[in-house]
């Protein structure tokens, strides 16, 4: 078993989830496609902690999860005034082929620490097209690629 696992509810199905590619040179070197759901909600586990780095970058708003032992890039957590967010790596998913929807290009370059957390908390359809929440959450167990071996989520 892999070191982490990740349970990712969505409020739709995966095909119709949004997803983003930020044009950092961090995200460009490891091919990202981010997805964050304010009507979801992500777990994130680890079987030894200690194998995965907590990085901030310059702002440092934000906790990048990365694995110490294969160097993926599964998400990114951070505090706001509305509670905790969470973003998503899912190229870091094994079954990542399930969100089909291009990515949306987006560049946080010169955002002020101030506007990053606003936009952080600023309410936001879940889909490009506004489609109405499911009634009960998309329950979307996923793997997390994690060098040689795999990890299942419960």
């Amino acid at each position: 078993m892999g070191n982490l696992r990740l349970c990712l509810r969505l409020s739709q199905a995966p095909e119709d989830t949004r997803l983003r590619a930020c044009g950092c040179s961090f995200c460009c070197a490891n091919n990202t496609r981010t997805t964050s759901d304010p009507h979801g909600s992500v777990e994130i586990w680890a079987g030894d902690w200690s194998l995965v780095e907590p990085y901030r970058f310059g702002s440092g708003t934000a906790e990048f999860l990365i694995c110490r032992r294969c160097g993926v890039y599964v998400g990114a957590v951070c505090e706001t005034a509305a509670g905790t967010r969470a973003v998503i790596n899912t190229n870091c998913l094994d079954d990542r082929a399930v969100f089909t929807r291009q990515p949306t290009s987006i560049d946080h370059d010169g955002e002020t620490t101030e506007d990053r957390l606003a936009r952080r908390t600023r309410p936001r359809p879940s889909t490009a097209d506004s489609a109405p929440a499911r009634e009960s959450p998309v329950v979307t167990d996923k793997r997390v690629a994690c060098g040689a071996q795999e990890s299942a989520v419960r």
